[in-house]
């Protein structure tokens, strides 16, 4: 079947034709091309397109679709063993080699996505401080989880307003909602209440655009959660082994006190953990009061495609240099570009995750900012770029993510296609 084909019969059978919403490529007015497979920094669809991938699977894919020492860790376990919902070796494996490479994570608890981890170490942290509320920032997203679903709107804090259909206003009326980058805004809520259980916050945020987070604002965070016994949770769903091995945290300086992870960790497979200081850690049942379980965490073929990327990547260090050229190579290109013909483009990058975009103003800093850019405009481009095979996310308010099967040709193909983009 072709994509069209595969497309219109899927909404038959599926909200909208997909299993997530970004996917139906709603934002653009485009049929989403149907991907048939995927290899390095490549993938095909149905109709027997090539496209250089810079989505990777929303960023799991580092190491390329389909790299070889993921792939046989995949098959040698799935001979063995497929799920058991009990303990493996496999599971303390990935556990142990996490706790032991990576910084401010004593143990660490598997899940299955990154909904699910920045969910549970919420619950963890209102079960150890006490206390019920979070401090969440605008245009940060952290999973669908009900408690985080809610829109900021243009104010600088607004309380308890749902975002979504079916999230009852008592589901978020303990999700106070402060601006990016803006530490003041923060100060200002802790001034408010004294039940704050944590402030949970994309170090780098991925899904208002790439933004990174200013190092006073993340450091101010820090000392605000000490000042008032909170907690402060990183999510480094998107931004852990990604902008560097040990994630953003390592590249402010900063410790939070939980941290969650998914995407890279498993390989492209589902999963997602959430790992701290092992008092917290051991507030989680069994031998604490806070419960959280999961049949399939944990699961053998999961951990065995998580190890092999996560030790492919640590004792390759240097992947992180390579990408950061690659980075660096196609943010000069772009802006270069935008530059010489008056285009209105701002590029956010932090390593391997960048955004481009299209706005009138000299930066962008926080949702607000990312709230004015031309979303015509970027769909826009965003068609011109499929259809030089260029594959990126179909939204303004996404990540581009290079992988280290990228090379300098694939960096100058993209160059060479966004300088073809007339607005």
């Amino acid at each position: 079947m072709r994509n069209d084909d595969i497309f219109n019969e899927s909404k038959i059978y599926m909200p909208g034709g997909v299993n997530s919403p970004v996917r139906a490529f709603g934002d653009v007015d485009l049929n989403p091309p149907v991907i048939k497979s995927g290899k390095g920094a490549y993938i095909y669809d149905e109709d027997g397109n090539k496209y250089i991938d810079f989505v990777c699977a929303w960023g799991p894919m580092i190491l390329g679709h389909c790299d070889v020492d993921v792939v046989n860790a995949i098959k040698s376990t799935s001979e063995n063993a497929i799920s058991f919902g009990a303990t493996t070796e496999i599971e303390l494996k990935l556990a142990k080699y996490i706790c032991e490479t990576v910084d401010n994570v004593e143990m660490i608890r598997m899940v299955n996505s990154g909904t699910e981890a920045t969910m549970s170490a919420v619950k963890l942290a209102r079960g150890y401080t006490g206390r019920n509320k979070i401090i969440k920032f605008a245009g940060c997203y952290h999973g669908h989880y009900d408690d985080f679903l809610v829109d900021a709107g243009s104010g600088v804090m607004t309380e308890g307003i749902p975002g979504s259909k079916g999230v009852t206003e008592d589901s978020v009326k303990n999700t106070i909602i402060a601006q990016y980058n803006d530490i003041d805004s923060v100060s200002e809520i802790f001034k408010k209440y004294d039940d704050i259980a944590a402030v949970i916050v994309e170090p780098v945020a991925g899904n208002m655009g790439v933004i990174p987070g200013d190092e006073e604002f993340l450091k101010g965070l820090r000392k605000l959660c000490n000042e008032n016994g909170s907690l402060l949770i990183f999510d480094e769903v998107m931004s852990g082994f990604r902008v560097a091995y040990k994630g953003a945290q390592s590249i402010y300086k900063i410790k939070p006190d939980i941290t969650t992870f998914a995407k890279i960790m498993g390989g492209g497979l589902p999963c997602g953990a959430y790992g701290g200081r092992k008092e917290i850690m051991e507030s989680l049942s069994p031998i604490g009061p806070v419960y959280q379980a999961g049949t399939m965490s944990g699961n053998p073929i999961v951990m065995a495609a998580g190890l092999a990327t996560l030790k492919k990547l640590h004792e390759h260090m240097e992947y992180y240099d390579y990408l950061e050229i690659l980075g660096k190579r196609l943010q000069s290109g772009i802006e270069k570009i935008a530059k010489s013909k008056n285009m209105p483009v701002v590029v956010n990058r932090c390593g391997a995750m960048f955004t481009v975009f299209f706005t009138e103003d000299s930066e962008v800093k926080n949702y607000e900012d990312a709230k004015r850019c031309d979303r015509k405009l970027f769909a826009k481009y965003f068609e011109h770029m499929i259809k030089n095979g260029i594959y990126i996310a179909p939204s303004q308010f996404e990540s581009v993510f290079l992988s280290v099967a990228h090379t300098k040709d694939d960096i100058d193909k993209f160059i060479s296609a966004f300088e073809t983009f007339e607005i």
